[in-house]
């Protein structure tokens, strides 16, 4: 293990207490100086989140922990999701360059700004949206995902807890590195809506909608629209990014007497749109895309911590079988204490987003 990294473990079982027994044997001995934690269980073990905080506080005397209640556990090339399962990272972080938080992160980001937050948000909270906003305007620049939607609270920050985002806040004088990959491609331009209302698209570019929809799936799939569904999605582009940013949104619904289409989100006129597709071949090419360009920006350091954060609907329902994002994360940057979780929804930066991996690392010192 790297002087300075953290160490990783999971487990699972029927109990949470036998599980967490089995993961704290599998973290010890503890990384010198470890001060800090990050906890994540699957919804098997909602009710016991508080629990499994303060035996692991307790037996490794690290007080500070984030994390929470998953759609599923994507650690050490397995994906769990239906089991009892729980994975911990422990490892140090500078006393006066972090702030664990529940909503308010008060004026601790005015002191440390620029800071990374590592996030975590409650999908059944409908200002969570303007939350992210709001806390990457005063922090600078956040990742994460929501966490699980059934159940008690899900959320951990130091305790259990819901509603908003809670999480961490890393100060300046911390290093972190981010990156985000999309899970869709797309199909054709990018296009401008010239008709709405709320969630109902009725013109793009002056044309029914459903017609530019119908002609970028090609006459195969626009015979019998129905094959559509869960394959073809809207994208919505990031204002001034570059063309690997845009938010995937549910196509709904379509009126094929109106020429209308219904989307997941609300769109105003003059804004724009492009049709998407679930791709796997061009989800693992972006995916690599995106551990390149992070490769780079290490320029030889090694990795103390990674953190990635996946669409529940990625991982082995997307590639074919399980394992193949952490596989090509080592692939590209080599073994690194890794810890991942599923997401009915990913933060990066101020944005919400579907289909998409957050990929953050907390890089050492150059040998």
């Amino acid at each position: 293990m790297t002087a300075g990294s953290f160490r990783v473990a999971h487990a699972r079982g029927e109990h949470w207490g036998s599980a967490a027994k089995a993961c704290l044997d599998r973290l010890t001995p503890l990384p010198e100086g470890a001060n800090f934690g990050f906890l994540y269980a699957t919804e098997l073990f909602a009710p016991n989140l508080s629990s499994m905080l303060t035996f692991l506080r307790e037996t490794t005397r690290i007080e500070h922990w984030v994390g929470g209640i998953a759609p599923g556990l994507c650690v050490a090339g397995e994906e769990i999701r239906e089991d009892g399962a729980l994975a911990a990272m422990v490892g140090h972080l500078p006393p006066d360059q972090f702030r664990v938080f529940i909503g308010d992160a008060g004026d601790w980001t005015k002191r440390h700004f620029p800071c990374v937050g590592l996030v975590h948000g409650d999908p059944r909270d409908p200002d969570v949206p303007k939350a992210v906003v709001d806390l990457a305007a005063e922090a600078g620049m956040l990742a994460g995902g929501l966490m699980s939607a059934s159940g008690p609270a899900a959320q951990l920050a130091g305790i259990a807890t819901d509603g908003g985002l809670t999480g961490v806040l890393l100060g300046s004088g911390i290093e972190v590195l981010t990156g985000m990959t999309q899970g869709c491609s797309p199909l054709g331009a990018i296009h401008t809506v010239t008709e709405s209302w709320q969630g109902v698209v009725m013109a793009l570019d002056g044309r029914p909608a459903l017609e530019v929809l119908k002609e970028e799936v090609g006459e195969l799939l626009a015979r019998d629209l129905r094959r559509i569904a869960g394959y073809i999605h809207v994208g919505l582009p990031a204002e001034g990014e570059d063309d690997h940013d845009y938010q995937v949104r549910t196509l709904i619904g379509i009126d094929p007497n109106q020429g209308w289409i219904a989307i997941g989100d609300h769109v105003e006129e003059g804004g724009t749109l492009m049709f998407v597709r679930r791709d796997a071949n061009a989800a693992r090419t972006d995916l690599r895309r995106m551990l390149t360009g992070l490769k780079e920006r290490l320029d030889g350091r090694p990795i103390r911590a990674g953190l990635y954060v996946s669409c529940t609907g990625r991982g082995e329902y997307m590639f074919g079988h399980q394992g193949a994002e952490p596989d090509l994360l080592h692939e590209v940057l080599g073994d690194f204490p890794l810890i991942g979780y599923f997401a009915n929804g990913e933060i990066s930066r101020d944005h919400l987003y579907g289909f998409t991996g957050i990929l953050t690392l907390l890089p050492g010192a150059k040998p």
